[in-house]
């Protein structure tokens, strides 16, 4: 083989080689993923209340100097505003239940005979839909 070919040969499979290299960093750089991992004190989900509250009132306790009798009386003030919270919470739920139980009666009234049953097999599949999705959000520990 004369010198100029495997010269050339060379140099094309240098150049080849260089190119997969510098395709291979720039892929790599372009497509790293962020790492998605829990350090020490970092949660990936939302804290429980309860956790919250005892190191609200350890903090209190500690910051504000309250004693034995300050402490119960604001776990009585915690208790109290939690369950105002659920109610309002539980006022919306009933409040919004009937809200959508209008809007479907609405759908009803403006759709043909034939569509009702059409209609009702949505809403099933819709139904199974939300099931699922509320299933997979509490084993993923959201919500």
């Amino acid at each position: 083989m004369p010198k100029n070919k495997l010269s050339a040969l060379l140099s094309l499979m240098l150049v080849f080689l260089s190119g997969t290299l510098v395709g291979a960093v720039c892929y790599r750089l372009y497509m790293v993923n962020t790492v998605t991992g829990t350090a020490t004190g970092i949660r990936s989900s939302k804290p429980d209340p309860e956790d919250i509250r005892k190191r609200r009132v350890t903090e209190m306790r500690e910051k504000v100097k309250l004693d034995d009798d300050q402490v119960a009386k604001l776990n009585i003030i915690y208790d109290h505003t939690r369950q105002q919270f659920h109610a309002l919470k539980k006022k919306g739920d009933e409040e919004g239940h009937t809200i959508w139980e209008n809007q479907k009666e609405a759908v009803r009234e403006i759709l043909r005979p034939e569509q009702l049953s059409l209609y009702e097999q949505y809403q099933k599949d819709q139904d199974e839909q939300r099931k699922r999705r509320q299933q997979m959000e509490g084993k993923d520990g959201r919500k």
